[in-house]
This record gives structure tokens, C-alpha cells and sequence, in this order.
């Protein structure tokens, strides 16, 4: 049985939370959502331990603390590390995606273009997660 997710969304595309959002109404998912608009505005909502989300959906390119740089931060933090971290990016880079594994991400999802696409690897995606074993903190 799926259960559901907090998610926290890191994102500073509007548009993109928007889709996201619209995303998750179309599915009938009762997953919540928190949104961080960067790095920086994550980690300040991380810092209440009441906020803990079962996974984050992290893009790459954004402002103050880019997405890597989040991570690398995030995977250091003992309190945090075990939360597992999706990369939901337009980053095709390699470079990118290696820096992100090594890190230790849990998934690498490049955004379609297509709207029905994009419905269907976030449909995979928080299906797999909420039915994994989450360490609740």
C-alpha cells in the first residue's frame, strides 16, 4: 500500500512549481509538498527538525546554493543525509550527473519537455517512494 509523502521541492522556477504542483492534483496523490525556492531557503527549512521530508526533489541550477552544492551540504549533515534526494533537472551534463551520484543522490530525472512525460516519470518516481522503507526522523 502507497503511503504518502512529504516531499520538499527545491525550485526556483515558479513555473516549474506550478507544473509540480498541477502534477500532483492530476495524479489524486495526498502527498504534501513544502517548496524551498534555493538552496539556502532549504536548508533554513530543514533546520526545524519538524519539518523533515520523506524525500526532496532537487533541481540543479538555481540561485545562492545551487543544487549540487545543496546536496554536498545536505549528505554531510548526519541529521539529514539519510533523507533521499531526487535530482529533477534539464541538466543532460555529465559532469553533472557523475558530481551527483558521487554525492550520493538517490535518483537523476531529466525534465521532458512534454507535459504528459514529465506526469509520468514524477508518477514513477513518487510511486517508488512511497512504497520504499523510509526512515522517519
Amino acid at each position: 500500500m502507497e503511503k504518502s509523502l512529504k516531499i520538499l521541492l527545491v525550485e526556483d522556477n515558479l513555473i516549474e512549481i506550478m507544473k509540480m504542483k498541477r502534477t500532483l492534483s492530476l495524479l489524486k496523490l495526498n502527498h504534501i509538498m513544502y517548496e524551498a525556492k534555493n538552496g539556502e531557503e532549504a536548508l533554513n527549512f530543514l533546520d526545524n527538525r519538524s519539518n523533515i521530508p520523506d524525500i526532496i526533489l532537487l533541481d540543479l541550477n538555481m540561485p545562492k546554493i545551487n543544487g549540487i552544492e545543496f546536496l554536498r551540504i545536505l549528505k554531510a549533515n548526519d541529521d539529514l543525509k539519510h533523507i533521499p534526494t531526487i535530482i529533477l533537472t534539464t541538466s543532460s551534463n555529465q559532469k553533472d550527473l557523475l558530481e551527483c551520484y558521487r554525492t550520493g543522490m538517490s535518483g537523476y530525472i531529466l525534465k521532458p519537455l512534454k507535459y504528459e512525460d514529465y506526469v509520468k516519470k514524477i508518477e514513477i518516481v513518487l510511486s517508488y517512494w512511497s512504497v520504499n522503507e523510509l526512515i522517519k526522523s
